[in-house]
């Protein structure tokens, strides 16, 4: 798994930009320094900016975060039913449709902190412990054939643009 990108045929083309965003060759270790590096951007927010959105429409940090932590489950749990041979097709899932129940503003910055930290750690123990056929297993999510080393890309990619945001039009 050591310095190996997934192809281009790895994930739906959809995914490119996320994938394009991770310049490492080892995508475990860049979960696990995105995760420090991440924590402590967080921390460092001040709490009258977790409930700002910047326009009408556009999602506060708190629901940022709180869709990332919807989106890396799904990822991770499509990466270990792949990884452990399950040939189901799995489906999509429209995040647009999760946002009105994440009641993400109702939560403490501490709690979406503590669940960040939590699924993050838990995302880089399962992949820590694929072994190398694991890694490269292909199956079928939202109609497409993905790997579950593209999985792991497209987790660090899109946590890298939602971050990317925050710091350009929230902070």
């Amino acid at each position: 798994m050591k310095n190996k990108r997934p192809a281009a045929n790895d994930y739906a083309p959809f995914y490119e930009p996320y994938v394009s965003k991770i310049e490492s060759d080892d995508i475990l270790s860049t979960l696990e320094n995105t995760l420090e590096e991440n924590l402590a951007f967080l921390k460092a927010i001040p709490a009258e900016k977790w409930d700002f959105s910047y326009a009408d429409g556009k999602w506060t940090i708190k629901e940022i975060l709180v869709h990332l932590l919807d989106a890396e489950r799904i990822f991770a749990s499509r990466a270990i039913r792949i990884a452990r041979h399950d040939r189901t097709p799995l489906p999509g899932f429209d995040q647009d449709a999760y946002a009105p129940y994440m009641e993400a503003n109702s939560r403490s910055i501490d709690s979406i902190l503590e669940e960040y930290e939590a699924v993050r750690k838990s995302t880089i123990t399962l992949y820590r412990n694929f072994n190398d056929k694991m890694w490269f297993r292909h199956g079928l999510a939202s109609g497409t054939s993905v790997t579950t080393l593209a999985l792991a890309y497209i987790i660090a990619g899109h946590e890298a643009h939602h971050f990317k945001v925050m710091r350009e039009r929230y902070l």
